[in-house]
């Protein structure tokens, strides 16, 4: 075909203009995120079955240099940081866009943020409608206090340890900045799952709690993206 014939906008190299993950039919992903977080909540409900005898394998495992670190950490998940930080960023991009005109990057910040802020509500409240509803001891009420179980419909906060909210949190990041920088999914994966582990390493959390907040944090944050903020969403969403 006639170059001159080609339709306005056809052509389009590689890395320019096009995300690397919205080439044509052929090169669609699946829902890989989709089936990651159905994957964390089956791996959470396989837990139940190691979850007691997990708690004492990493209490007599963890030495205390690990354990400094992993307490330097754990917070690094904890929402409130994250709504913070949010909130600094939007403002520090509004700014941005307000003194030199809005661009592509200060979009990207603005949507990043506020996606962050309404996933984390969303799931927020499943979140702590579960802990409610089921309630459940933490391990360190068996480790210390010899007190372990589930009180469902008890309504007692003392009975919060499912799921964990600070897993839900920094899995909700982690889908958020992969859509924003996407060539770096795996990193941020990687540290959710070390910071989600911390959790349980400090036998705050079993591992059910973290994996099934995981799960959680992902798809409610996936679906909030696919929903309202397509800017963030790629192909193996």
């Amino acid at each position: 075909m006639d170059s001159r014939l080609r339709p306005r906008g056809s052509l389009a190299l590689p890395g320019i203009g096009v995300p690397f993950d919205r080439g044509g039919r052929a090169r669609q992903s699946g829902p890989m995120l989709l089936w990651l977080g159905l994957l964390l909540l089956a791996g959470g409900a396989a837990c139940f079955a190691i979850d007691r005898r997990a708690v004492y394998v990493v209490y007599e495992t963890i030495d205390r240099r690990t354990e400094n670190v992993v307490h330097a950490t754990t917070d690094w998940a904890k929402g409130a940081h994250w709504l913070v930080a949010s909130a600094i960023a939007y403002v520090a991009a509004r700014g941005i866009a307000w003194k030199f005109g809005p661009g592509a990057a200060t979009g990207l910040v603005e949507t990043a943020s506020l996606a962050f802020v309404v996933s984390l509500a969303v799931g927020s409240v499943i979140l702590h409608s579960a802990k409610i509803l089921l309630g459940r001891r933490r391990p360190r009420d068996e480790l210390e206090l010899g007190l372990f179980g589930w009180r469902p419909l008890g309504f007692d906060l003392q009975y919060d340890s499912f799921p964990s909210g600070h897993a839900l949190t920094i899995f909700s990041v982690a889908v958020i900045l992969s859509g924003a920088l996407p060539w770096l999914a795996l990193l941020w994966f990687a540290l959710a799952l070390y910071l989600a582990l911390t959790r349980v390493m400090l036998n705050s959390h079993f591992l059910s709690d973290v994996f099934v907040g995981a799960g959680i944090g992902l798809l409610a944050t996936r679906e909030v993206v696919l929903l309202w903020y397509p800017l963030l969403a790629r192909s193996w969403f």
